[in-house]
């Protein structure tokens, strides 16, 4: 195969690859402790990372490896990667090491896509190894955009191969975990930028309230407050068809309340979520709950990453807690504090950040959630 590059892969190349279904083995040779936390799914794990630091040679020898298949070796950052690649090379094998190694690939992304019965496409827009979804939402030629957190043209070129026209672009909350891209997206383009009323944003926007209605195309979006993982985050609801939960509720858990609280804080805002669980949990169990997040690395599979909002409720025990019970098992379950969260509300905030700056700040797994 031809790449950019002679003995590396960009994530674009290998993400192109994935997606295409072509025939690549990915060798992750991190600690252990590192792949655990985040990691490609569709990579195998080899234990020799301290190996290859003491540079002892010949580590793969042993290993089989299918014919006329690319592999691609995978460390944190690029470097120990190369060295493996080198070692590959050695025995004969087609190898390249992934540029920026697992910090660049927090900007790899996958798609899946599904249209309902109204004819409403949702595309889901997958941050692969972050495990951040975004939205774009399309009905009669006219699309929303919810919670975009990859580069601006993703977005763009998504919209111009498919003759879409970006209408309204909106965040669910001030997060936490990624860069928005919401008003830079919507700036490009002149779109209408929605979001929760505040006084935390240093930047114009048209503010939403509580139970708005939003036409586009043929279908509405409705605004449903619902604080608790932050104050002023929200949900929407499309066509009464699906409901997009940000980091409010998610498949298999809810979001977690302590980011930016202290003690006390952390039990009113997990007492605030259990009422806005309460609000979406009267909703027609049928709707479909698409979340802003999801804690594991994502395949490239296609497979949309949601669920009914009936099964959700049988399937997660705190849906079905006292609110008393709920608060305890909530604050008792809360994980582990994600890095640079503070650095990164600042820069939501101010609604601007370098890219170059946002690899490292982003890096790592998700950890919104709680089960």
């Amino acid at each position: 195969m031809k790449f950019k590059s002679k003995n590396t892969i960009t994530v674009q190349e290998l993400r192109k690859l994935l997606e295409s279904k072509s025939p690549v083995k990915i060798l992750d040779v991190r600690p252990k402790e590192e792949r655990d936390e985040w990691k490609i799914i569709e990579s195998t794990f080899v234990d020799v990372y301290e190996e290859l630091k003491k540079g002892k040679r010949k580590l793969f020898k042993n290993i089989k490896f299918p014919e006329n298949v690319p592999v691609v070796t995978l460390c944190s950052a690029g470097k120990t990667s190369m060295i493996a690649m080198e070692q590959l090379r050695e025995e004969g094998i087609e190898a390249y090491s992934l540029e920026g190694g697992m910090r660049a690939w927090t900007t790899a992304y996958s798609m899946a896509e599904t249209k309902d019965k109204e004819g409403t496409t949702v595309l889901q827009i997958r941050r692969t190894g972050k495990g951040c979804l975004s939205y774009m939402i399309e009905n009669n030629g006219e699309t929303v955009v919810i919670d975009p957190s990859l580069n601006i043209d993703v977005y763009l070129s998504i919209a111009e191969s498919r003759g879409w026209k970006i209408k309204y672009v909106l965040d669910t909350h001030i997060h936490a975990d990624h860069f928005s891209r919401a008003l830079e997206l919507s700036s490009k383009i002149n779109a209408k930028l929605l979001f929760p009323e505040q006084k935390l944003l240093k930047y114009t926007y048209q503010a939403i309230d509580n139970g708005m209605i939003i036409s586009f195309g043929k279908t509405t979006l409705k605004t449903i407050h619902s604080p608790g993982h932050t104050q002023e985050s929200y949900c929407y609801l499309i066509g009464n068809k699906s409901l997009f939960t940000g980091d409010t509720l998610f498949t298999r858990g809810v979001g977690r309340p302590d980011l930016k609280a202290s003690q006390e804080q952390a039990k009113q805002k997990a007492s605030l979520l259990f009422e806005s669980i309460q609000k979406i949990i009267g909703l027609d169990p049928d709707i479909i709950i698409y979340p802003g997040h999801i804690s594991e690395p994502i395949a490239f599979n296609e497979i949309l990453i949601c669920d009914t909002l009936g099964n959700i409720k049988e399937s997660v025990d705190l849906l079905n807690y006292s609110k008393d019970d709920f608060i305890t098992n909530v604050l008792r379950n809360i994980p582990e504090t994600p890095p640079n969260y503070q650095a990164i509300v600042e820069l939501n905030k101010e609604g601007k950040a370098k890219e170059s700056e946002l690899i490292e700040l982003e890096a790592g797994a998700n950890r919104c959630a709680i089960s």
